[in-house]
């Protein structure tokens, strides 16, 4: 039966309206056969939590992610399905999200009687440092950060709500202030004490005390990067060579595409040999 240009038309329609979904189904199968190759070779469960944009939908709208209660479900039923005896490997790579699901995670990494190692390949802000803090290893890139944790309400950092009550003085401010500092230092109270608890299995209490202060006191802006020396210098035990498999597993979660790419290099790795590299 021959087919009219209308016809035509609208299967291309379809098969475009396809292509973003299988391309993704196609994304996922390489990402499975990697981690299951990486988990064999640690004999570890390997989960990840990667929150970057990407394609998902049909249309390939790009949807911005964060720790949410989802991802806190998905990652417990992770550990539940794990056993006591089997090492647990976590890929972090956020910006951050959500207190309650992220003590929800930490609180269960901590609860693993295997060995618990977080791998950050580029970075791990806020709940992602909660997360990691719960591990008993991190082992990051050595240009990856992790980043304080004082608690933020909505747009508004806890301490410097606090900070503005003192400086202007309770008299001073409207009801609603009052309510949000009351609030705040709740907050920064409640964050404290779980980072203590977290810490305090793994080094001296004084110890455990200096750093959650360092973390949550709003001594640094919610976005500042800390790096591998300053988390060693404060004496968390960071950094350390990540496998090639790391690196690989990212490649597999792209940002989406666009028309002109803000970085671009030969893909490559480079020798300084002479009459290498095509020179």
């Amino acid at each position: 039966m021959p087919f009219s240009i209308g016809d035509l038309f609208w299967i291309f329609f379809i098969l475009m309206a396809l292509l973003p979904a299988i391309r993704q189904y196609r994304l996922e199968a390489v990402r499975v056969r990697l981690i299951q190759s990486l988990e064999k070779k640690r004999g570890t469960r390997l989960i990840t939590l990667i929150h970057r944009q990407e394609s998902l939908s049909i249309l390939g709208i790009p949807i911005s992610r964060y720790i949410n209660v989802e991802d806190s479900e998905a990652v417990l039923r992770a550990i539940r399905l794990t056993p006591d005896d089997m090492p647990i490997d976590l890929v972090l790579h956020t910006p951050g999200g959500l207190v309650l699901a992220a003590e929800q995670i930490a609180r269960a990494l901590q609860k693993h009687k295997a060995k618990v190692t977080v791998f950050v390949p580029h970075y791990a802000m806020s709940g992602g440092t909660m997360i990691a803090l719960a591990a008993d290893e991190i082992v990051m890139d050595e240009n990856a950060v992790l980043g304080p944790v004082d608690p933020q309400l909505g747009e508004l950092p806890a301490a410097s709500i606090l900070e503005t009550v003192q400086l202007k003085g309770r008299e001073r401010v409207d009801d609603r202030t009052l309510i949000l500092a009351d609030i705040a230092g709740k907050a920064m109270t409640q964050v404290a004490d779980f980072i203590y608890r977290l810490l305090v299995e793994k080094m001296p209490p004084e110890k455990a005390r200096e750093i959650t202060e360092l973390l949550t006191s709003g001594r640094f802006t919610h976005d500042y990067p800390l790096t591998c020396e300053q988390l060693t210098a404060m004496g968390l035990p960071v950094c350390g060579e990540l496998p090639a498999e790391i690196y690989a597993l990212m490649d597999l979660y792209p940002q989406p595409p666009q028309r002109r790419p803000s970085v671009q290099y030969i893909p490559l790795p480079y020798s300084r040999e002479p009459g290498r590299n095509g020179q």
